[in-house]
């Protein structure tokens, strides 16, 4: 099985790199200089901010002109986060990464094309928060109200596929986590029993798509009963008029997502100025209000005092951090590495 998945993790590999050259029609060259009257930044995201980036983009556009004198055009790529990572390490010249877990901007350090300290400043490199939610459908006939009920026989539950989106480890994570801190009920406290709970969980999984989006999107197109997602991209499907309710569970996690720039390339670009300028713009009050306005959870807290947002973000009774798994070098080692605990999980329950 572990054979199996390495060769499929090195398709997925490929796949995401001719999907992002796909995605990016102009070839990247060194020929963009910062003092140029015009300048092209590339943009690598996971799949959910899109609409959120859409909105910033212009923002950021209009003031670097009135700043600089310089107009910025983007390139965007959106795909699962996992998959953007290792295109960008496999030579997708992206000059920033906007990406759904810590650990896939790690492994762009770790390739040597992140050189600075990314999380050097007041938000430790995140510009967004999260939590992960379920959503079910109308009226809830399946009478869903905490993690237990998604565990039990004949629920059809609908969460992306780990070994390539950041969205379903936090997901996984939400879930496992909550069991292990005897926080679901007639769950025992402890690694073992919750992992046996995922177990439960896994098994009643029905579609694993590759990313956040799309796994929410198989959701609304009418498939499961449940669907384990970020809180913002439920807030996503109901702002479109999507017909279902959301679950806050009283213990989940907290998501954090970073952004980098990916210096190396930007160098190599003649675009770190605007890059890091880019990545700073995202802290602003107009930047984060749009996040909020998006349904992510903003990292400067100032933002939530208008009065827009009273009510929008409800307080967790047992809000969890990734620390509660000593960390994503942890998380990718023990749990989702090729001899990872979960990895195995669902290796065994789906034959993956």
């Amino acid at each position: 099985m572990v054979r199996k998945q390495q060769q499929s993790r090195v398709i997925q590999t490929i796949i995401a790199i001719l999907l992002v050259a796909g995605t990016i029609a102009t070839t990247i060259a060194p020929q963009v200089n910062a003092q140029s009257s015009e300048v092209t930044l590339t943009l690598a995201g996971y799949a959910v901010p899109r609409e959120a980036y859409a909105e910033i983009i212009p923002l950021f556009q209009a003031y670097w002109e009135k700043e600089k004198g310089q107009k910025v055009t983007f390139q965007e790529s959106y795909i699962a986060s996992g998959a953007q990572s290792r295109a960008v390490v496999g030579g997708f010249e992206a000059d920033v990464v906007a990406l759904s877990i810590e650990s896939d901007v790690t492994r762009i350090a770790d390739a040597k094309l992140i050189t600075k300290d990314w999380k050097g400043n007041a938000y430790k490199g995140f510009v967004t928060d999260s939590v992960a939610v379920i959503t079910v459908r109308k009226d809830n006939p399946k009478a869903v109200k905490d993690w237990a009920d998604i565990a039990k026989e004949g629920v059809e539950v609908i969460t992306p596929d780990p070994a390539t989106s950041g969205g379903a480890q936090w997901n996984l994570l939400a879930a496992y986590g909550a069991a292990k801190r005897g926080q679901v009920e007639g769950v025992e406290k402890g690694e073992e029993p919750a992992l046996e709970f995922l177990g439960k969980v896994i098994a009643n999984v029905s579609v694993f798509d590759k990313d956040g989006r799309e796994s929410f999107l198989t959701f609304e197109r009418g498939i499961g009963d449940a669907a384990i997602t970020y809180e913002n991209e439920a807030y996503a499907g109901l702002d479109a008029g999507g017909e279902f309710e959301v679950i806050y569970p009283a213990s989940t996690i907290l998501i954090e997502n970073p952004v980098a720039v990916v210096d190396v390339y930007a160098e190599k670009h003649g675009t770190l100025e605007v890059a890091n300028a880019f990545v700073n713009f995202l802290y602003s009050p107009d930047a984060q209000a749009v996040f909020a306005k998006k349904g992510f959870r903003p990292v400067v807290a100032d933002v939530l005092k208008d009065e827009a947002f009273t009510g929008k973000f409800p307080e967790i009774k047992d809000l969890f951090t990734i620390a509660e798994f000593d960390g994503w070098g942890a998380v990718r080692k023990n749990l989702f590495g090729e001899e990872g605990k979960i990895t195995k999980l669902i290796a065994d329950i789906k034959g993956k």
